[in-house]
């Protein structure tokens, strides 16, 4: 990278020079308004909102503050029998989807098996639609009209807790994975060599060495899996049928019996597991990746036919199986009336309920907006942050991560109390596409500001500040040092808000509005409404989008690393 010649700046008064920012006093004041607007919009769309939920839940119907709420719901056999359903089935999940997700870790890891890239790339596509979509692929294969249950002559009983499992599994699996093999790549090939020298086996090497390696990942992988099964709601209310969770009753009680304080009594009961769970990850995460040497050599894998032959049919077996589900929701969009006539029809993409397609051009418009306005407040609170002292750096730091313990059907409630109040300035908000996207935005709040604080570290500070004693101004080394490192972080932030605002369900279930609809929310009321080739229609259409998205993201960051190498 080729930084542009900075002069030193005449001193002599010249009306046609631009007025460049004084120093030191007008740093100061851009760097604290770099932190005070983000952490201001902080305060009003996360910390006001979560108080006002927390409000709501002791506020009773009959008037009054106390704990009427509560104890109508611990008196009510439903609330209890979601809890017992929620935490079994985020239990089950998790400790399948540890098992799976080292295996197929390990195995695109250390293990020389083939089709590795074709394996990461059906990972990726539970992460390219909303989570009902898989329940509503695994209904078309094995539901009691299912594509199995024809072929079979007898009729499979998908919904409830098998079917929900299955689903819960091939949704957060992906995330498993990441996580375990971001932990095996922190082994040192040093402790094996070692450990060969010394005469042990491969089984006592990895039962020695790569367990404890990847203990905290397992741990930190486990509480991922736990917090994003429990609050999941588009697999719960597509396949979850008779069987209740958390998700499903705060949905109900708000929509179904319009009881807020109840349903916002619901939301702390499912605000608790979730941050117990997401303050242990955050805590394995330190210990795993915290302790890493900069010296270490990565394991060169090699091939052992007794390891790799089984991991990959293992391995190739789960990765058809997610491929199978999801292929199945696009051919069932295409196909006159699944399983009986599959002749080839495009007449289930002429949708005309729901609004047709202004959800998805709504979505859109949401989408880019929460990626704007988040990547431009986030890197700014990062940028800001590099200038404030060390505890109140510390105390924003903790504020701006605070939002990854909030489940996405907690927050969508918290901005119903917050925003739909009449008579308030912030109720204008309410009903439009914009306080859609700060949801959305600030429901992955904390992903995109980890990710900007990663990207800001790789910028050198002895460039800035030779910059600086080059005479350029806090703008000329943003925009020669500071912006040009960043790109691919920025470009990475941006694209990942996208996407996930363009799949995202139980943020903003709560807030969307007729003139206001979005993408993820029509496939669900296409799927309630019993037109379920249209909602695999729409949900091809989003996830035409979504890996538009990726592609483009891919594209730009190596056209970046094409001209950083230029």
């Amino acid at each position: 990278m080729t930084m542009p010649a900075l002069t030193v700046p005449d001193k002599t008064p010249n009306k046609t020079q631009p007025r460049r920012l004084r120093r030191p006093m007008d740093e100061r004041l851009l760097y604290g308004a770099c932190v005070l607007v983000p952490v201001v919009a902080l305060v009003l769309f996360f910390l006001l909102p979560l108080g006002t939920i927390v409000w709501r839940s002791f506020m009773e119907e009959a008037g009054g503050v106390g704990l009427g709420n509560y104890l109508a719901l611990f008196r009510a056999p439903g609330t209890l029998r979601a809890v017992g359903n929620s935490l079994a089935v985020g239990t089950a999940t998790t400790a399948v989807c540890l098992v799976l997700g080292f295996m197929v870790a390990y195995a695109v890891q250390r293990t020389r098996i083939p089709g590795k890239r074709f394996v990461s790339a059906a990972l990726a596509l539970p992460l390219l639609a909303p989570s009902l979509v898989l329940g509503l692929g695994l209904i078309f294969l094995l539901g009691r009209n299912g594509l199995v249950s024809n072929l079979l002559g007898t009729r499979l009983n998908i919904y409830g807790f098998p079917g929900l499992l299955i689903a819960n599994v091939l949704y957060a699996l992906p995330q498993a994975v990441l996580i375990i093999q971001a932990a095996l790549r922190q082994s040192d090939a040093r402790y094996y060599d070692a450990a060969e020298v010394m005469g042990a086996t491969r089984w006592q090497q990895f039962v020695g060495i790569t367990l404890p390696n990847v203990k905290f990942g397992l741990l930190s992988a486990g509480f991922v899996v736990f917090t994003v099964t429990i609050t999941d709601f588009g697999n719960a209310v597509t396949i979850g049928g008779d069987f209740s969770v958390l998700a499903t009753e705060i949905y109900n009680q708000v929509t179904g019996q319009m009881k807020f304080g109840i349903g916002a009594a619901v939301g702390i009961l499912l605000l608790l597991p979730t941050g117990v769970a997401v303050y242990i990850e955050r805590v394995a995460a330190q210990r795993q990746f915290g302790t890493a040497s900069e010296s270490a050599l990565p394991p060169v894998p090699d091939y052992v036919p007794m390891r790799d032959v089984p991991l990959f049919l293992a391995t190739m077996t789960l990765a058809l199986s997610i491929v199978a589900v999801v292929a199945t929701v696009l051919f069932a969009s295409v196909v006159r009336l699944w399983p009986y006539r599959l002749d080839f029809t495009l007449k289930h993409y002429s949708i005309t309920l729901s609004g047709g397609y202004d959800p998805l051009w709504t979505s859109l418009a949401v989408s880019a907006g929460a990626a704007g306005i988040g990547t431009a407040l986030l890197f700014a609170l990062v940028l800001g942050l590099r200038r404030m002292p060390p505890g109140v750096a510390k105390a924003v730091y903790l504020l701006a991560v605070l939002p990854v313990g909030v489940p996405g059907l907690v927050l969508g409630l918290s901005y119903i109390f917050a925003f739909n109040l009449a008579g308030t300035p912030l109720h204008m908000l309410y009903g439009t596409a914009l306080l859609l996207a700060l949801c959305n935005f600030y429901h992955y709040h904390t992903q995109g500001f980890l990710t900007m604080v990663t990207g800001m570290r790789a910028v050198p500070p002895a460039l800035e500040e030779a910059a600086s004693c080059l005479g350029g101004g806090v703008l000329r080394v943003l925009g020669d040092v500071v912006v040009p490192v960043m790109v691919p972080t920025l470009l990475s932030v941006f694209f990942f808000l996208f996407m996930r605002s363009m799949v995202t369900l139980s943020a903003i279930i709560f807030l969307v509005t007729p003139s206001t609809n979005l993408a993820a929310v029509t496939v669900m009321r296409l799927d309630e409404a019993g037109f379920v080739s249209q909602a695999a229609a729409f949900s091809t259409c989003i996830m035409a989008v979504v890996a538009a998205a990726a592609l483009a993201m891919r594209g730009a960051l190596a056209l970046v690393i094409r001209k950083k190498a230029a």
